[in-house]
């Protein structure tokens, strides 16, 4: 039983130290492809402390939404909008690194004084059956609607950002 626990509370801390290395590498790379690899481990570890914290659905949604879909618009969207001398002039200086050094020190202290005033909230009761089974039914019947018009929204913000990047490369080429 004592060995299950510190199995557990070393893979909790492997995950933990693999989210954070994976934001570190995203923040401090000069090469924006290696940011972006940086962006996906630290993605694949929070993926890892839901699977940790017993939830797989929440797993799978964060490496299919997150690490598969996010990282890959993001690469996407750098190598049809930006030029290779728009790339080169991107990069890190000191004065950046010790702004967002001073702003997430300033976030910690505020959620660190604030918790220590208020204290963390009591569990919320479950409401009902909120299974995904449930929630999957709600999406398709209850709120199609909603769930349509949020599809059309985003496959009018992909063919628009076809566009732009078309004209984007037919300019530069003439």
């Amino acid at each position: 039983m004592i060995v299950y626990r510190y199995i557990a509370e070393t893979l909790f801390y492997a995950f933990m130290i693999l989210t954070f290395m994976g934001g570190f590498m995203a923040v401090r790379s000069r090469d924006l492809m290696h940011a972006v690899l940086g962006l996906a481990v630290s993605l694949l570890g929070v993926a890892g402390l839901y699977f940790h914290l017993g939830s797989p659905f929440l797993t799978m949604m964060q490496i299919l939404i997150y690490v598969g879909a996010v990282c890959i618009i993001i690469v996407l969207g750098v190598m049809l909008g930006n030029t290779p001398d728009q790339l080169a002039k991107m990069n890190l200086k000191g004065r950046n690194m010790v702004l967002a050094v001073g702003a997430c020190a300033a976030a910690f202290l505020t959620l660190f004084a604030t918790l220590s005033v208020t204290g963390f909230a009591p569990a919320a009761e479950q409401i009902g059956d909120m299974s995904i089974r449930f929630v999957g039914q709600s999406l398709l019947f209850q709120y199609c609607l909603a769930f349509e018009l949020i599809s059309v929204i985003l496959l009018t913000a992909i063919i628009g950002a076809i566009i732009l990047a078309r004209d984007g490369r037919e300019e530069t080429a003439k």
